[in-house]
């Protein structure tokens, strides 16, 4: 049974994709692709990359659903420059799901990443079906000028 466990594509054996929009190469990890429905894009925390995430927590969405995670600009294997604000890692985050061909996703955001998933609701709220925020405290919401205190 290990054996079969093994050669099932999980978190530590998948391998790490790219894709180009916006003029970035976006560095991306794409797993749980036979279950159908809303996929999961899960965006991370600050300075983290694709090895930052649990495989514990990222098997066991992909147990039931598509998980696509990915490198923001110019942080691990994506190529470019750090984004500035929690705006511009929201644009390219919406650049990167429209190249990955996806009408619809639901969005987990960890910490930082929680930032960026508001960012992108308000921005293309279309987009996103449902949105999940981690680890993160609701007073950082005053950061933001576009969310009510």
């Amino acid at each position: 049974m290990n054996a079969l466990l093994e050669s099932r594509v999980n978190w530590r054996n998948v391998p790490t994709q790219t894709i180009t929009a916006g003029g970035v190469e976006f560095a991306y990890r794409d797993l749980g692709t036979d279950h159908p429905g809303t996929p999961v894009v899960f965006l991370n925390h600050l300075a983290a990359v694709l090895d930052n995430w649990d495989p514990r927590v990222v098997d066991g969405f992909a147990a039931k659903h598509r998980v696509i995670t990915f490198d923001n600009r110019g942080v691990g294997a994506s190529s470019g420059a750090p984004a500035a604000s929690m705006e511009e890692m929201a644009q390219d985050t919406i650049t990167f799901i429209k190249a990955m061909g996806l009408d619809q996703v639901d969005l987990f955001g960890f910490s930082m990443g929680g930032m960026i998933a508001q960012e992108v609701v308000l921005m293309e709220p279309q987009h996103v079906r449902r949105m999940i925020i981690g680890g993160r405290g609701l007073r950082a919401a005053k950061a933001s000028a576009r969310w009510p205190a």
